[in-house]
């Protein structure tokens, strides 16, 4: 598979008539060191060699270089290019390609090679498609189950707006052991930050995961320096809540290029600390919130962490 041109305008062309935003110096705690580890080497070639593409690349994840030396590797299935057109979004935007019908195994013999315990697959969002590619998740999680049996499985999928319930029903019956889906930001940034996609159609997509399977994990995480306000985060969490969310990630807003949102501040490790504290007390099984946290970043241990913390609860719950 060819990846797009890093030519901004080629890869973005909703953006181009965008003005300019500043992009402001970063701050030392979120400076991070370029990649260049054998492991991080050994990693890009597997997914070079079995033609993969990683939202660690395509969305220009800060912490790549520490994850890929490690062998971890979040996989972006169905394409490199998504039907939106996110102001945050790295990751190129325009007409998709067919569906390969091989990329399911592909996933599935690299998640072999390197040895995963556990797994992140997520996906470009896919309008054009009647499931929003909801089948294809499905047999990617399926194929991986087969062929890596041990490995635990996380998936963080897109809303499937405008899609029919059978779509996020296939993928809940495949079966994975956590299933993420990001809210990004406060309801009031959508319209600006999130426009193709509705804040409380992403807030229901999660709640339904847990009406179709209560014991499934859920997770979701949201952005922050985007100029939200505290208060509205709070908001957030009391509606992810709500729909018995698991697992919440808060992570600093990094701006990819001059065309994409502005980063309204960067939020100190100091206000992120509080947040985890706020979010924990209101009853989240499992949080991360750091400047570099994102979705996928230390999900294994994550993972563990959140089993752990579930069979603690029912222990003191008497279940």
């Amino acid at each position: 598979m060819t990846r797009m041109l890093d030519d901004p305008a080629a890869r973005h062309p909703e953006k181009a008539h965008r003005p300019d935003q500043a992009q402001p110096k970063k701050p030392h705690w979120i400076r991070v060191k370029a990649p260049g580890s054998k492991g991080y080497f050994d990693t890009r070639r597997i997914m070079r060699e079995n033609g993969l593409v990683t939202v660690c690349e395509e969305a220009g994840c800060p912490n790549v270089g520490e994850c890929w030396s490690r062998g971890h590797a979040t996989m972006m299935i169905m394409g490199e290019i998504c039907t939106r057109g996110c102001t945050f979004c790295n990751v190129a935007t325009g007409r998709p390609e067919a569906l390969d019908e091989f990329e399911p195994a592909r996933v599935a013999q690299a998640v072999e090679k390197l040895g995963l315990s556990h797994v992140v697959i997520t996906s470009v969002d896919r309008d054009d498609l009647p499931d929003g590619g909801a089948g294809h998740i499905a047999r990617t999680i399926r194929a991986t189950r087969r062929r890596c049996p041990n490995t635990t499985i996380e998936v963080l999928v897109p809303d499937f707006l405008r899609c029919p319930d059978s779509a996020l029903e296939e993928v809940v019956a495949a079966r994975p052991d956590v299933f993420n889906h990001n809210l990004e930001t406060v309801p009031g940034l959508y319209p600006e930050v999130r426009p193709g996609a509705r804040y409380f159609h992403s807030l229901r997509l999660l709640q339904r995961v847990k009406e179709i399977d209560p014991a499934m994990f859920t997770k979701s995480g949201i952005m922050v320096g985007l100029g939200e306000t505290r208060q509205a985060v709070h908001q957030v969490m009391d509606d992810l809540r709500s729909a018995d969310v698991d697992f919440l990630t808060i992570g600093q807003y990094l701006q990819p290029t001059p065309k994409h949102h502005r980063v309204d501040r960067f939020v100190t490790p100091e206000e992120f600390a509080a947040l985890e504290k706020a979010a924990r007390g209101k009853g989240f099984l499992m949080v991360s919130a750091t400047p570099l946290t994102r979705s996928s970043y230390h999900a294994g241990e994550d993972f563990a962490r959140l089993k752990a913390a579930r069979a603690a609860r029912m222990a003191g719950e008497g279940l």
